[in-house]
């Protein structure tokens, strides 16, 4: 049986802009991995952003990176609590991040989120380094975005050997 995590978020939480882009737009309410289903919910905002083209893709993650930082930090310091698991906008900019290398199709999107889950749950170094030493929305959102990029250059890899 799956057990739902220690936390816990009031939904009415939604009705303040910050916390609505912060939690993704209510999936980091979930108990349950919020983190891999703010991850679903970065899918379709980013295919949208990538039919603009790969410049604007590239200027969403940029704005997403920077404007995380942001309201992911503000978002943290309302609550009273570093990185509360329901924030989940820095996977939604670390997504936007891995699919920087590859076209928007079913194979890539599985692989790009499967990759990026893997950096964000996994942690290797300089990832972990990154969530251990800072602190507010740098620190919330800085290891998302190296997972993201490492996600990135493995399916860049992946790219052109096949």
């Amino acid at each position: 049986m799956i057990k739902a995590m220690r936390w816990s978020a009031d939904p009415k939480l939604m009705r303040d802009p910050v916390h609505l882009v912060a939690f993704g737009f209510g999936s980091g309410l979930s108990p349950w991995a919020p983190g891999t289903f703010g991850t679903l919910m970065a899918i379709p905002i980013v295919l949208f952003v990538m039919q603009f083209g790969f410049a604007a893709h590239v200027a969403f993650a940029l704005f997403a990176a920077i404007f995380g930082i942001y309201v992911c930090g503000e978002s943290a310091r309302r609550l009273g609590v570093h990185d509360h698991p329901g924030i989940v906008w820095d996977e939604i900019t670390g997504f936007a991040i891995t699919m920087l290398t590859v076209p928007a199709n079913p194979t890539s999107v599985v692989a790009g989120f499967a990759l990026f889950r893997l950096f964000d749950i996994w942690k290797p170094w300089p990832i972990r380094e990154a969530d251990h030493s800072l602190h507010g929305g740098l620190g919330i959102m800085l290891d998302d975005v190296i997972a993201g990029i490492f996600a990135a250059v493995i399916l860049l890899g992946i790219r052109y050997i096949m």
